[in-house]
């Protein structure tokens, strides 16, 4: 199924219609007649998008979607290719499937997903991977893999999963992290790991952090040489350097468990 977007949206648009699992079983009139809301203003697909039944169970979405939300909102299974940047919310409550976006998206990508696969191969807003204001949890599991960089408070209240951010995070990256593994290869921004429970935060740089973090050991951690091939594997550049060299291991965040780790390149 191909969606092109014909009209652009003047104020955020509810699009969680856009689907594998609302669409699969559906006729395209039926997919067209889905509605979605444009403000407070119920309209339908077809009102924003020219569809095209070309047989294939992938969503492709062309167009500038960055003012389109909740594109694959608790997905299942599937895949959707969004050629192009994209709104907020991408993924929502995901269980399964996948999400290829090839230019950006909005905050809250993946929030609260606990399966399945999300990759911008451009740069990320806020709270990637965090759980909506109010909730204390965030992705319970899956990936999320941004090849830019991304903004404040990835990971916030994470608990199992994997996110990789290939460029630079903002200010509270695993704020309240329970479980889980994140890892930057470019530069952290302030206080990382604030109140982390438990889980591992990494970076190829060095960090400034909190002082209730204690260090440990500088060591070659042999479980995150496996983590950095793998996301070699999905097309991340890593030195060397980075599979053989030493990790500082801080402790944190003290004022919770302090069974968090961060793990920082030291050479």
């Amino acid at each position: 199924m191909k969606l092109s977007l014909h009209t652009l949206p003047t104020v955020p648009l509810e699009a969680e219609v856009i689907c594998p699992d609302k669409f699969i079983g559906n006729s395209l009139d039926a997919i067209s007649a889905m509605t979605v809301m444009h403000g407070n203003q119920a309209c339908s697909l077809a009102d924003f998008f020219t569809l095209t039944d070309d047989g294939l169970e992938t969503i492709e979405v062309d167009g500038d979607l960055s003012k389109v939300k909740l594109i694959g909102s608790e997905m299942t299974q599937g895949k959707i290719i969004i050629k192009g940047s994209v709104g907020a919310h991408l993924g929502a409550l995901m269980t399964g499937g996948e999400i290829l976006v090839t230019g950006n998206a909005e905050d809250w990508v993946g929030r609260e997903i606990s399966g399945g696969r999300i990759v911008i191969k451009g740069d990320a807003g806020h709270l990637v991977g965090s759980g909506v204001r109010g909730s204390d949890t965030g992705i319970q599991g899956g990936e999320i893999i941004i090849h830019g960089n991304a903004k404040n408070e990835v990971g916030n209240g994470m608990r199992r999963g994997l996110i990789v951010i290939g460029g630079n995070s903002g200010d509270f990256t695993g704020v309240n992290m329970k479980a889980g593994t994140i890892m930057v290869l470019g530069q952290l921004g302030q206080r990382p790991g604030a109140s982390m429970v438990r889980g591992t935060i990494f970076s190829t740089q060095s960090a400034q952090l909190l002082p209730t973090f204690t260090y440990n050991t500088t060591y070659k951690p042999t479980f995150l040489k496996r983590y950095l091939i793998y996301i070699k594997k999905l097309g991340f550049t890593i030195d060397d350097a980075y599979l053989n060299g030493k990790y500082q291991s801080w402790s944190g965040d003290s004022l919770e468990l302090n069974k968090g780790e961060i793990l920082l390149f030291a050479e």
